[in-house]
């Protein structure tokens, strides 16, 4: 894309998107551009509409890419283009509304103590403590530990807010484990060379052996650990405004998904069919 890419690049960053939204952007842009062999500023609706349905209906694309490569393509017309985005013509594709998947306490528990590895058994159980993304997490500083008020500072999540969230008992005991171990600088999970911090995937290939070795069967990932946070909160009795703003959600309909997924009422209603006479259900021989 060139000079494109330059101005598509600084527009993001005059807009403050994250550095991690950036690169997704500019990689779907370039998918996008070498599909067609074209300049992006030589196609108009009908290519774009034609690349999203190859997506979908040849690629197989996730619907997290759809959306993204969509997202991408809106802000390269409308913002570094100055065309205007149709949304009639170009429409979006459909969310599917799926509810997460939810670790128990138990199980948690199984897959934070099968870590052998001390710096990867302390990130994980950090993000399960304050209910962190995976780049939250390893982006944390060593100040974002405060002991005293037993918090942790996120710093620019989401949409680029600033939020604090729990420090556990626990945790903070392991954080001083670890500290004593590997005497961290400025990250507080650092890569090897200490440059930079701990990449996600290293953190996600531990969860997934970790996932492994407990034997748990659920399709779960380091983000499951932020669910379940959220949903161990809400049966523990915690109101859901508390855990909207420790998870940094922006409305309370993002956060109300757990309502769904939660135990602790659903486990005092009975099946219809326990309330019917046993003799009903009982086989005549």
């Amino acid at each position: 894309m060139g000079k494109l890419q330059d101005r598509m690049q600084r527009d993001m960053e005059l807009k403050n998107l994250s550095p991690r939204t950036i690169q997704t952007y500019l990689f779907c842009m370039r998918e996008f551009v070498k599909h067609h062999g074209r300049t992006p500023e030589e196609l108009g609706d009908e290519e774009i509409k034609q690349y999203l349905h190859y997506l979908i209906k040849e690629k197989k694309a996730s619907q997290s890419k759809v959306n993204q490569s969509y997202s991408a393509l809106k802000f390269f017309y409308e913002k570094s283009l100055g065309r205007a985005w149709n949304s009639t013509t170009i429409p979006r594709c459909k969310n599917s509304k799926k509810l997460p998947v939810i670790l128990s306490l138990e199980e948690v528990k199984r897959i934070l103590s099968s870590i052998e590895n001390l710096k990867h058994r302390t990130l994980l159980t950090t993000i399960y403590s304050g209910g962190l993304r995976i780049s939250e997490g390893v982006n944390l500083r060593i100040g974002d530990i405060d002991g005293s008020r037993m918090m942790i500072r996120v710093r620019q999540g989401k949409g680029a807010k600033d939020r604090y969230t729990l420090l556990g008992e626990r945790t903070l005991q392991l954080l001083r484990e670890y500290f004593k171990t590997y005497r961290p600088i400025h990250w507080l999970f650092p890569s090897e060379k200490g440059d930079w911090p701990l990449h996600v995937t290293s953190v996600q290939k531990a969860f997934k052996q970790a996932l492994w070795k407990s034997g748990i069967k659920k399709e779960a990932s380091v983000h499951t650990l932020r669910h379940s946070f959220a949903t161990h909160l809400l049966e523990s009795g915690t109101d859901l405004y508390y855990i909207q703003r420790l998870l940094g959600h922006t409305t309370p309909k993002t956060t109300s998904i757990y309502l769904h997924v939660r135990q602790r009422d659903m486990g005092k209603i009975k099946s219809p069919v326990d309330l019917l006479e046993e003799k009903t259900l009982s086989v005549k021989s």
